[in-house]
């Protein structure tokens, strides 16, 4: 049975004093659940929140990295700073990467790559845009987007790569791909990942506006193993109902 991963990507959201507050009252929630908790705040704040999430069973990630450990490389951040404050997974390949700063898919590949070199836990980001999706192009977009990343280029073990299926039209668009959308794109993720790289024991998670209003309609479907949480993760009050939500497959 793989276990589920309750994610959460604050992306530029949460000011020192609100991840304090955040801690303060997430408390010892992880410790509680069966579900693997991952937080992932802004590249300021992951000390604080290392330090904030000690001993209290919660992975820190960060959102991006750098494919370098270190170098003139003004305004980035690489592997040996993130294992340097506590950081044990990264981001790879998020929707606002690709489209807001263009990151293309060698870029994307180099880093895929890189932190799996590290030993860092892989989450890997993939999905359509609506327009993608309207003309029935979703399924390539996906394979193209995996094979650049994937091929000839794993070398962690399944368990530490983590696949996240986010429809770009669903990211902070309060729309969320209705269960039966979502379960196809993952079982075709799910398929990929066995048939052309062996990996049986892979999560793939969902993000696009997952709330704890609809996480039960998602996560009750055997291909679907949690969720990538923008919006909902930010205040602990909501984000405990996702990392408390046990999932009848």
């Amino acid at each position: 049975m793989r276990r589920t991963i309750i994610a959460a990507n604050w992306k530029m959201n949460n000011l020192m004093k609100d991840a304090i507050t955040f801690f303060s009252e997430f408390g010892d929630t992880a410790l509680k659940s069966e579900n693997e908790v991952i937080i992932a705040p802004a590249y300021p704040y992951i000390p604080l929140a290392s330090a904030l999430s000690k001993n209290r069973n919660i992975e820190i990630a960060a959102q991006d990295v750098y494919p370098k450990a270190e170098g003139a490389f003004t305004g980035m951040v690489g592997g040996k700073m993130l294992a340097d404050i506590g950081v044990s997974a990264v981001i790879i390949g998020h929707s606002e990467r690709r489209r807001i700063f263009g990151e293309a898919l060698e870029l994307i590949r180099e880093k895929v790559k890189f932190v799996q070199e590290n030993g860092l836990h892989l989450i890997f980001c993939v999905g359509e845009t609506l327009p993608e999706r309207e003309n029935g192009s979703m399924f390539d977009v996906l394979k193209e987007q995996i094979y650049s990343a994937f091929d000839d280029n794993l070398t962690l073990a399944p368990e530490k790569i983590t696949v996240a299926y986010e429809p770009v039209w669903a990211i902070g668009t309060g729309v969320t791909a209705t269960p039966e959308q979502a379960v196809e794109m993952h079982a075709f993720i799910r398929k990929i990942l066995k048939e052309r790289y062996g990996y049986e024991d892979s999560r793939i998670l969902y993000g696009g506006s997952v709330k704890p209003e609809n996480i039960q309609g998602l996560l009750s479907h055997e291909d679907i193993d949690g969720a990538l949480v923008g919006g909902a993760s930010l205040k602990a009050s909501s984000f405990m109902k996702l990392v408390n939500f046990q999932a009848v497959k």
